[in-house]
Order: structure tokens, then sequence, then C-alpha cells
């Protein structure tokens, strides 16, 4: 197995620690991919085709086999806003010298976040890709992969638009095809799934205007795709994750550990809970959510819906109240990864989408911030599982952004388990086929055992291994003297059991990582 660590580019493993090749653990490694002139990038081991599952050729073979996994390959995000106005790079300089000293560190490649309302920002027919072209550039003179991640959603608390002007312009005219709370509150960076197939975007529907989306980019990019974008995930909703906005309106999800609220009340979701509940012979549970589930903020226990005991959520109503609000959630990704498949399917990358890990009340047995954000199966079944097979439909990775949650004592007042979470969704995707990425929830500042956390997840048995990682993400907290080194010495612990005896020599490698620590301080301090 090669290592991510190149004879030209790499991380210093004192010799004390380096193993024999003979001797070296069954554990996995970042892989590296080597660009060939004029030709694709290769994934090693596996194959990109592997990760399509078209290796016979079959480029819509979507029955992955999850156990024929390569080495991991890592990426790093790069900062949110690196394109904030089409045309430009913000912080050029910074982004060239963060991609330099990962490069050196040893990444495979960075993660490029776009968004919609960047790329198409004032008109339903006009794109501008040339800011995001620009790095893309930059990433393959380094000779970094590129994972391209789509946003259709922006973050209340960045710096990126939530939505493009004319979008928002058509909410403004009519604000329910915006996400509902029961309170009335509107969530302005989120289209209620129930409008996907609806003319309410001057005349088209969200759908249609994904689908145009997708086909602007796969041509703006179409030179990229055969010698650098090796990943493309969408986004299926905020933050990019399938996921119901459960989180207070005007606030971000990445910081909301609450119970949270369904998301059913804007006209177009109560029509059809309407339609769901006549068809079912129940009109009466058509009318509204449930009146008696907790607000955001308050625990499963204070409201009857969420009781762990005789809660409302084991009736008749709650099944089929939190089984229609679960299928909503699962069409919708359904419907999205739909059209991506049918533009991009024939792309040599490997396609993924992101999930929620909500570890937050998984250990309450009504798992209440789970089913609120829209995951749920009857009989306390595995509430994944419908997810996990929808992707594996589609022949998408399932891109799981936890894989650095430990254990703490907030975490323990708020029945959180993020072991036992992790172990489900890997359930789910090992018994529908569905290949697991990763991602980490935060940058590792203090606690480094989560980084011990994210190396026990990569380093873990073949059949749930991610096929690639993504450090999120770059920005000056990122290049700090607190974490950088952190995040240097994790991926030499990855990677020391894999090199021979023939690799660099340590002092060659000294000046590699001298080299990547001033490009670190360099695009720190742009």
């Amino acid at each position: 197995m090669e290592s991510v660590l190149t004879t030209q580019h790499a991380a210093r493993c004192p010799r004390g620690l380096r193993r024999e090749a003979g001797n070296a653990p069954a554990r996995v490694g970042f892989a590296r991919t080597e660009l060939r002139r004029g030709g694709r990038r290769d994934l090693s081991a596996a194959g990109l085709g592997r990760f399509l599952g078209y290796a016979t050729g079959d480029h819509k073979n979507n029955n992955l086999e999850v156990d024929d996994v390569g080495p991991v390959r890592l990426f790093v995000g790069l900062p949110s806003d690196t394109v904030t106005d089409g045309p430009t790079v913000n912080s050029a300089k910074g982004v060239a010298a963060g991609l330099r000293a990962v490069k050196l560190l040893g990444a495979d490649g960075v993660e490029l976040p776009v968004f919609w309302s960047v790329a198409q920002p004032e008109s339903t027919d006009r794109f501008c890709w040339d800011g995001y072209r620009a790095v893309a550039d930059m990433a393959r003179a380094e000779g970094l992969s590129l994972r391209v991640t789509l946003h259709f959603h922006g973050s209340p608390s960045g710096n990126v638009p939530l939505l493009p002007v004319w979008v928002t312009t058509a909410a403004a005219d009519d604000p329910d095809i915006l996400f509902t709370d029961r309170s009335g509150g509107r969530h302005e960076d989120c289209l209620s799934f129930a409008v996907d197939e609806l003319p309410v975007l001057h005349g088209k529907s969200p759908l249609q205007c994904y689908e145009a989306f997708f086909r602007s980019f796969a041509d703006a990019f179409q030179d990229f795709f055969d010698s650098t974008i090796t990943d493309v995930t969408v986004g299926l909703g905020p933050n990019g994750e399938l996921r119901y906005p459960s989180y207070p309106p005007g606030s971000d999800a990445r910081g909301f550990t609450g119970v949270g609220e369904f998301q059913c009340y804007d006209k177009y979701m109560l029509a059809q809970l309407r339609q769901h509940a006549e068809e079912s012979g129940h009109a009466l549970w058509g009318l509204s959510g449930p009146h008696d589930a907790p607000r955001y903020h308050e625990s499963p226990d204070s409201g009857n819906f969420f009781k762990d005991n005789g809660g409302s959520w084991q009736s008749p109503y709650g099944d089929f109240f939190l089984s229609w609000y679960a299928g909503q959630l699962v069409g919708h990704g359904d419907r999205v990864l739909g059209v991506a498949n049918g533009v991009l399917g024939d792309k040599p990358a490997e396609l993924s989408a992101k999930v929620p890990f909500m570890h937050w009340w998984h250990g309450a047995r009504s798992r209440p911030a789970e089913a609120a954000a829209g995951f749920y199966k009857s009989s306390q079944k595995n509430g994944y599982s419908p997810v996990a097979k929808m992707f594996a439909r589609h022949g998408c990775t399932v891109i799981v952004p936890g894989m650095d949650v430990c254990m703490n004592k907030q975490h323990r007042i708020t029945g959180s388990s993020p072991d036992q979470l992790l172990v489900q969704i890997k359930n789910a995707c090992r018994r529908h086929g569905a290949r697991i990425a990763g991602e980490n929830a935060s940058l590792v500042l203090t606690h480094t055992s989560s980084f011990s956390r994210i190396r026990s997840n990569l380093l873990t048995a073949e059949r749930t291994r991610p096929s690639h990682f993504t450090y999120q993400r770059m920005g000056a907290d990122f290049f700090s003297p607190e974490h950088w080194p952190l995040f240097m010495e994790f991926v030499r612990s990855v990677v020391c059991g894999e090199w021979d005896e023939d690799e660099l020599a340590d002092e060659e490698r000294d000046m590699a990582s001298t080299s990547a620590n001033a490009n670190a301080r360099e695009a720190q301090a742009v």
C-alpha cells in the first residue's frame, strides 16, 4: 500500500516509530493519487471505478461492494468564504500558501465549498464560476485532488449569502416556500422540501433550478474532471446535510444541541400532510403537527410527545406522523440525488452526500433530536436505514460528519451517545451496501482525544472503513500554533506504520516538514 507521504512531500516520522514493512500493523493509510499525463486520476488500490461501482464497465451499477475498499484518502476543507463574489478568490495568497502546506504535509486533496448563492446570485440563467475555477487551478497546480461540495443553502453565521437574490425575492412573495415552525418562524436559508417540484421560483421548480446548476457546474469544470476533481458532494439541506432545519430560525445548526422542533408548518407541507392523512383514513391527523412536542431548547420529557414511556411517539398517531415526516425527507434526498446522478453520473468522480451526526439525546428511546430532523423508522428500528438504502440506490457515498466526537460531561447531560450512533449509521450502510466517508465536527484545539477518535474510526474493520476523510477546515485557527502541530502529529500517527526503510531520509522529511510549517505561517498571516 502506498503511503500518503510522497517521496517529494512528507511529514517526518521519527525513526524509532517506523515499522519494518513485514511487521506493519493491519491498518489503513491515507491513499495518494498519481496524476498521469493526459489521463484521469487513479485512486490507489480500489480505483475510481470501484468507488462508482462500475469496475466492470457498467457506469450505472449502483450495487457497491462495501468490503472492496482501498486506502482512505485525506482531504482538508478550504474556508467556507473562499469565494463570496463570483470572480474573486478571497485571501488568494493565503489560500495558495494553505494548499502548499497541506500538500507538503501529505494530504491527498482539498474540499472546495461551492454555494448556489455565489455561483448564480442574481438570475435564473446566468452563472459565474470564475472564482471557483481559479481555486481549482490552484489545486491542480499543486497536484492536489479536489472534492467539490455543492451547497444550495448558506449559513446564518457565515459570510456567504443564504440563498440567491432571485430565490429570496420569490420567498418574499410567497414565504411559505421556506421551512416554517409551529410558531410561524421562517428559515430564510432553507426551501421547504414540499416545493421541490412546484414552479415557485419565477415559473421554475427548485428541482429544475438544481438541475441547471449541476449542468452549468459540469460544463464549467469539464477540464478538471480528468485531472483534479475526484469527488462531488451534493448538498441536501442545512450545512449540506440531509435533514430538516430543526434548530431555531436564524441560528446555526452546528452549534445547536437541543431537541428541536418539527418543520412542517408551511402551507405546502401541511397540504401534503392533510392529503396523506386522508388517504390513510385519519383525516383529523393531518390538521397539524404534534401539539405536545417540546420547544427547541426543552428536554424530551418537557412535553408528552417524546417521553420515553407512554409518549405520543409510541401511539398510532405518533408513528403515522413520524413515518410521514421521515418519508418526506427521504423523498427529497431521492429527488435531488436522482437529478444529480442524471447530470454527473457519467463523470469520473465519486458522488457523495452528508447526513447529520445528531448524537445528543440518542440515549433516549424516542431519539427526539433525530426524529425532529427527520430520522425515524417504525418499531424503534434504525432511522438511518431508509436513508442508507436510498443513498445506495444512487451509488452515493454517505458522509458522516462526527468522527471526532468524544463523550464529555455536557454530552452526558444531554443523553448523548456518539459511539452508539456511529455504529447505527455504519450498520445501516453495511446492510444496504452504501459506502461511508467521514468528516470531523470541529477543529481539534483542546482535546487531543478527538484526534485519537478520528484515527480509530479510520483504522476500523475493512467493511466499515471510510473511503475518504475530510478534516474541516482551513483558516487562522487551523494554521495556529495551538492547532497545526497537533494536526501534523495526527497525520504522522496514521501513516508512520506504512513506511518502508527505503523511504525518504529523515533529513529530507525534516525539510518537507519545515516547508509545511513555513507555508502554514504564511497562510495564517494573510
